[in-house]
């Protein structure tokens, strides 16, 4: 299964981190939080991964090569100019098949395999994961009506929202609606989708999520990361070697 990785943002709400690094190479751990999500990815299935790449892009080709060290095969596609989230898709070949897309910064502790049978089952042409986020507001918020007659008052209200997690499973037709080279983000795609009558759903995941999206959230992901290792990255399943049958030895993995 192949996956693409949207590595190629400046990171600016990061600085000065990703002054000098990528924001995917900010290291979680003793690893960069991409090391993370690809190890992630390959216990799920994928043995293909491109990295779309444009800021700092040789170091993150330098750092993550062809991918043999992870086990698994990373090519990478380069924007010249900007494409938002969605049009670097219009430059990836291969996609014939239903495919993972993740944002490069996303520390989760998603089963990404579990996402992946959902999204067969509801035969959608696209699926986003979504995690559920109340939003506090601390301030009265005014409820009027069209003629500005106030209708409300809310004192310091707490709002829930349903908000996308930044990874996706895309089939090969979501492709047709991805103008080649041209800036695209996700919203607007699933906005395109929707009107053109395709089915999209959400799979909503309530464990762990955080991504790098500003210096505290970076430290708050290091501290939770050293805390939770073994539910971001479970140790493999343990090999044990039995007689089979034919009185030779037979290698049996659990879990």
């Amino acid at each position: 299964m192949k996956a693409v990785i949207l590595a190629g943002g400046k990171g600016t709400r990061l600085k000065p981190y990703t002054t000098i690094l990528p924001k995917p190479l900010m290291p979680i751990g003793d690893m960069p939080i991409l090391e993370i999500l690809l190890r992630q990815m390959k216990r799920a299935g994928v043995s293909e991964a491109v990295l779309t790449v444009g800021h700092l892009a040789e170091m993150l080709r330098l750092f993550f090569q062809d991918g043999r060290r992870l086990g698994m095969s990373i090519s990478y596609s380069y924007e010249d100019a900007p494409l938002g989230t969605a049009g670097p898709l219009s430059l990836v070949d291969g996609l014939d098949d239903t495919f993972l897309v993740a944002n490069g910064d996303v520390l989760t502790t998603l089963p990404l395999a579990n996402l992946l049978a959902h999204h067969h089952l509801s035969g959608a042409a696209a699926t986003i994961a979504m995690h559920r986020r109340q939003v506090y507001i601390d301030l009265g918020v005014i409820e009027q009506d069209e003629s500005g007659r106030v209708t409300g008052y809310i004192e310091k209200p707490t709002y829930d929202f349903s908000v996308s997690m930044g990874i996706y499973v895309f089939e090969p037709r979501v492709l047709d609606y991805i103008p080649r080279n041209e800036y695209l983000d996700f919203p607007d795609l699933v906005k395109r989708l929707i009107a053109a009558g395709e089915i999209v759903t959400g799979y909503s995941f309530d464990g762990y999520w955080q991504d790098l999206g500003r210096a505290d959230d970076y430290e708050r992901a290091i501290e939770d990361f050293d805390r939770m290792k073994a539910e971001f990255l479970p140790p493999e399943a343990p090999v044990i070697h039995s007689m089979n049958g034919t009185g030779k030895h037979a290698s049996v993995s659990h879990g």
